[in-house]
């Protein structure tokens, strides 16, 4: 079974924009008041380390790579900053960053200082639970009505590791990185991948690893393909002023490549 299916003939409908969705898990810089409360940072210290954590201008990236595109992907944003819930992260002792103190709520920041003293217990339940609900139901219509489902996750992160990071000191940090999963991650889709961003430096699995399936198909369900798209940040970005450079064309060229080959 082909996920890149993109044959298209006459007026049928691409069959790509019926299966994909579009996950952008960590754009968001948007903390609720009484979220905010818990956080015990000032606000000057918060707003910086909204600016190490936050994947900024993914949500960006994507409405522009498929800006005009009718009948295309579902995209799905978390509406909350990651420093209130991290929607990709296990809730529970499963999660492996939960060692570095930010597993679904952090209790640090990116260089281990203390972000909250307490972990309010009803935030997975406020806002990881509905997020997670929303992706897993589109996937779900997705295999109902075509039979497959494809998740592309889309992520960025800094051109310099972070002390959190988990990746070797010194690990590669290519322009794209590709996170695969040896069961949701079919060759062919790597390879759509690879010539999306065909110029870019790209790595599979480095410095970060892995796709997002939602729980209830992951590991069970090979129906459902998945891939992590992350671009390093200083390929569409200013790091430094926050604003977006003139490299943002050649990012999305390759994201609309990527999600719309029919176009």
């Amino acid at each position: 079974m082909s996920y890149l299916a993109g044959s298209v003939s006459g007026m049928t409908r691409p069959q790509r924009s019926a299966v994909t969705v579009v996950h952008v898990p960590h754009a968001s810089r948007v903390i609720p008041p009484k979220v905010r409360v818990g956080i015990v940072l000032s606000d000057e210290a918060l707003e910086f380390e909204l600016d190490q954590m936050t994947d900024s201008f993914t949500d960006v990236l994507v409405a522009r790579a498929l800006d005009g595109v009718s009948d295309g992907p579902e995209v799905i944003a978390a509406p909350v900053s990651r420093l209130v819930v991290d929607v990709e992260r296990f809730p529970d002792e499963r999660e492996a960053m939960n060692a570095v103190g930010m597993g679904a709520v952090y209790t640090r920041t990116h260089d281990g200082a203390v972000l909250r003293e307490e972990i309010d217990p009803t935030l997975v339940g406020c806002y990881q639970e509905p997020h997670a609900r929303a992706v897993a139901e589109a996937v779900t219509d997705r295999l109902e009505a075509r039979g497959q489902a494809l998740v592309i996750d889309v992520h960025s992160y800094p051109s310099a590791q972070l002390p959190y990071e988990m990746a070797e000191p010194g690990a590669e940090r290519p322009e794209i990185c590709l996170g695969v999963d040896e069961v949701h991650t079919p060759p062919e889709l790597v390879a759509r991948a690879r010539d999306a961003f065909e110029g870019f430096e790209i790595a599979i699995n480095s410095p970060f690893a892995g796709a997002y399936v939602p729980l209830r198909y992951y590991g069970r369900e090979p129906r459902v393909a998945a891939i992590m798209i992350e671009i390093r940040r200083d390929t569409y970005m200013d790091e430094e002023s926050m604003e977006l450079s003139d490299g943002v064309e050649r990012v999305v060229a390759g994201l609309r490549k990527l999600l719309t080959p029919w176009v």
